[in-house]
């Protein structure tokens, strides 16, 4: 029998204990130490039943246990320490705060945040980058403010059926029981944002705070009186419905996203954000009311454009067109044509997203396509992520090489406190006073080779026994009153090579890239002196049937009794799962099709525990690797089709395992210690740990992204906007007239018939301005290494400066020095110039040389 209802009935604590509200209901403890072993102490047994969960775990402790607690002194001092670090920790100064001209507050939109196992608001890596953000801005001291939707069913539960098909659930979460408090006005009420629909109905949403460190993360939920039925599943669930139920979600996240944190700050006197930093484009409506407050205060829609650019900033982590969400258009002219954004007309809406250039289709409207133009300043997460972003989205800017499409990249990162095993902290804490794995010489002569091959060996034990522990509850659910089958208990050995891999499950990544030739993988887990054993995990989408005709292939073959010791598929990949299964492998596999991994972080977790990655070129990997961290898949990138590529690489991945990884494990010295794969340990944890780190990530965007955005955005309101209003209608003059500019003629001389190293090329560029003056232009000469095709390359540019400029057209004249030997060529291109744009590319304008 099922309830029709349920809620959390929180526990009263003892007053001796009321420390432990505020050190369960502030995310931190998700990622600090001392405190996850405070709440552990209470109940060890009950903490592994609640998921290490403290609000459920003191929701479910007896108060006999809560009373003998609040009357042991030393219990009550560790918990009353704890709570004063904390203070120490939200209020001390910390690295931003030693920063000048760095703005007050950031907003930081994402349409989902995986914090912490307790708070499932996440479908995979967009999730867990945007939580690790949160946490190292928190470790940083960086001001931001988390804004998204709380989903009442989260993402989705998943488990396996006796035929290997994934089955999703949705079980309702309960807010009351979550790390969750409600922003109340003055008078206790609850603080809403109400979004204007068609037809006169009106979308209202609660607001949700979460404590995350130092951090605010403000969810909307639409599951209230105010709303009706249809309206109140709104934000029932993650990636959930399509079409208009999509659209719902994200208005509401973008535009009253921007209204919850107007309406946070009110009511909190924390200062307004000085940049708004959009995760992905499902938030990229945010721009739009932003447009629609400064249209309030008497700029015009061209004007406040402006503003919003400048201290916008676009993070994309697509590297396919599919990947990203597209509406069509009568839909948004529909909810644009309402009192939604007031000032904002449905047509200059659409003109910012629908996909009106060349290869695009004119009856869809691309939420990425507008996060870019709203944007000043965006990126992708990689270096090679950001290559493929400008060739993806140069369509945007059709007269630019890729290579000077305005998207620069930074590569994710991952939090080390988070995702550090427990176990290597508190070894790195006992040999060298600091828990801070990203920190230590790990290539001192403290540490013993026998020393980490022991810690590693015991990571690999945690996962071998959370595997068995997992497949035997899953067991349990689909044969409930049955005992486990008996081979479950030698299910996996950890004393034997552990390759992992886990991730989402869409076709690209490859899941069943290992069965190529299932004999091959056979003898690889069978190996008589040197077997593998592979944990696998991973969610499909609940509308990719493709992605789950993947998981069943891969369960069936784990199901033969030849193997089912040596391969396992663990059900309902979550935060969790991770935190043991990262750290106890040996190796971690990812092997996407090339370049189709934005950047995957799930390597990086792994590596931050001293796992050696095996994995092809792609995405982070590509960047890091370097002969000694791990092994790379060659990519057959020339290979005929999609079956002879995936031919290939299955062989170079099983010739890998064979020939270099599974020998080198398993080659020990007498104290069975293989020290040349310690060594290889040695080297991940001492050069990838730091550089991996989501401290990094983070003080990269603040340094080379929120700093300039929010200087740039206080220079264009400068003296009520003038600059705003001075730069709209200079981009206005400028691209009427651009038609019109073009170079007449180059010529160039100062070389003598035959160019030597160390002459100088003297030029002369005639420049129809049609109308513009010399300011309003950069003439810049384009010189490299010419191909066959005449195409450049290594570029290098100078600018020639104008000589004459008394009527029409004007000439710009410069030098360039010839410093290298070889191919030689050039050319002159013309750029719109302004001191208020981030980017020569920016207009999308240019006129070359012909």
């Amino acid at each position: 029998m099922k309830a029709i209802r349920r809620f959390t009935v929180r526990t009263v604590l003892p007053e001796r204990l009321g420390m432990l509200e505020e050190l369960a209901t502030n995310l931190r403890r998700s990622w600090h130490q001392p405190t996850r072993q405070l709440f552990r102490s209470i109940d060890p047994e009950l903490w592994e039943l609640t998921s290490h969960d403290p609000v459920a775990m003191l929701g479910a402790v007896d108060s006999e246990r809560l009373e003998q607690l609040a009357s042991d002194d030393t219990f009550v001092g560790a918990a009353t320490e704890l709570r004063d670090e904390l203070h120490t920790y939200l209020s001390e100064p910390r690295w931003y705060q030693s920063l000048t001209d760095a703005p007050a507050s950031i907003a930081y939109f994402s349409p989902e945040f995986g914090i912490a196992a307790a708070l499932p608001q996440y479908s995979g890596g967009l999730g867990i980058l945007a939580g690790d953000h949160l946490k190292a801005a928190s470790d940083l001291g960086v001001p931001i403010i988390g804004v998204g939707l709380f989903y009442r069913a989260g993402y989705f539960r998943q488990a396996i059926s006796r035929e290997g098909w994934q089955l999703e659930s949705y079980p309702v979460l309960d807010p009351d029981g979550l790390p969750l408090s409600v922003l109340r006005n003055p008078d206790g009420s609850a603080a809403q944002v109400v979004l204007a629909l068609p037809d006169g109905g009106a979308l209202y949403a609660r607001i949700w705070q979460v404590a995350v460190g130092r951090i605010t993360l403000l969810l909307l939920d639409t599951d209230i009186p105010e709303n009706s039925e249809q309206l109140r599943t709104v934000t029932d669930r993650l990636y959930g419905g399509g079409g208009e139920h999509r659209l719902l979600q994200e208005l509401l996240l973008g535009i009253g996203g921007v209204r919850a944190i107007k309406v946070y700050t009110d009511l909190t006197g924390v200062a307004s954000p000085g940049v708004f930093h959009t995760n992905e484009g499902h938030a990229g409506f945010l721009g739009l009311e932003r447009i629609s407050d400064l249209i309030g205060q008497g700029l015009s829609f061209a004007e406040a454009l402006q503003v919003v650019r400048a201290g916008t900033v676009f993070t994309t982590h697509t590297p396919v067109p599919a990947g990203i969400d597209r509406f069509e258009v009568p839909l948004i002219e529909r909810y644009m044509s309402t009192d939604l954004l007031p000032g904002v007309d449905a047509a200059d809406v659409l003109a910012l997203g629908t996909e009106n250039y060349e290869g695009g289709d004119p009856s869809k409207f691309n939420m990425a396509v507008m996060g870019l133009r709203l944007a000043q300043r965006a990126n992708g997460v990689s270096q090679l992520h950001g290559e493929v972003s400008r060739e993806m989205f140069g369509v945007l800017w059709p007269e630019f090489d890729p290579e000077d499409v305005p998207i620069t990249s930074v590569t994710n990162g991952v939090h080390a406190p988070t995702w550090t095993d427990p176990l290597l902290t508190s070894f790195a804490a006992e040999k060298f006073g600091n828990p801070d794995t990203t920190s230590v010489d790990w290539m001192s002569e403290v540490v013993s080779d026998a020393d980490l091959w022991a810690i590693r060996g015991r990571m690999r034990d945690q996962l071998v026994r959370d595997a068995r522990r997992r497949v035997s509850l899953a067991w349990q659910e689909q044969n409930p009153g049955v005992g486990d089958p008996a081979w479950f208990s030698e299910l996996l050995d950890p004393e034997i090579l552990t390759i992992g891999f886990a991730r989402r499950v869409p076709t690209y990544k490859r899941l069943t890239l290992m069965l190529q030739d299932q004999d091959r993988l056979r003898a690889l887990l069978t190996h008589p002196e040197r077997p593998i054993q592979l944990v696998i995990a991973g969610k499909s989408h609940p509308a990719d049937d493709e992605g789950k005709r993947l998981i069943r292939r891969l369960v069936e073959f784990a199901s033969e009794p030849e193997v089912r010791k040596r391969i396992v598929f663990l059900p309902n990949y979550d935060i969790g799962m991770a935190k043991t299964l990262y750290p106890g492998t040996d190796v971690w596999l990812n092997n996407p099709l090339r370049p189709l991994e934005a950047c995957g972080t799930s390597g990086m977790k792994a590596a931050l525990n001293g796992s050696l990655n095996l994995s092809i070129l792609d995405g982070w990997w590509a960047e890091f690797y370097d002969e000694e961290n791990g092994w790379a898949i060659p990519s057959a990138d020339s290979a005929g089709d999609g079956a002879e590529r995936d031919k290939l690489e299955a062989e170079s991945l099983y010739d890998l395992i064979e020939h270099q990884i599974a020998p080198r494990f398993y080659d020990r010295n007498a104290d069975d210690v293989p020290t040349r794969w310690v060594e290889s340990i040695r080297h991940t944890l001492a050069t990838l740990s730091p550089e991996l780190s989501a401290d990094r990530m983070v003080k990269e965007y603040v340094e080379r992204l929120y700093i300039p955005a929010a200087r740039a955005e206080r220079e264009i309101e400068a003296k009520g906007y003038q600059p705003a209003r001075e730069l709209a209608a200079w981009k206005a003059r400028v691209t009427d007239a651009w038609p019109g500019v073009h170079v007449a003629h180059v010529e160039s001389g100062g070389v003598d018939s035959v160019p030597q190293l160390g002459d100088e090329l003297h030029l002369r560029a005639t420049v129809d301005l049609a109308g513009l003056t010399p300011d309003d232009v950069l003439v810049e000469v384009v010189y490299g290494r010419a191909q066959a095709s005449d195409r450049l390359v290594s570029v290098s540019r100078r600018e020639l400066r104008v000589t004459e400029e008394s009527g029409s057209p004007a000439v710009f004249a410069g030098t360039v020095p010839l410093e290298r030997s070889g191919s030689f060529g050039y050319t002159v291109r013309v750029v719109p110039k302004h001191p208020l744009l981030a980017s020569d590319a920016e207009l999308g304008l240019v006129a070359v040389a012909v």
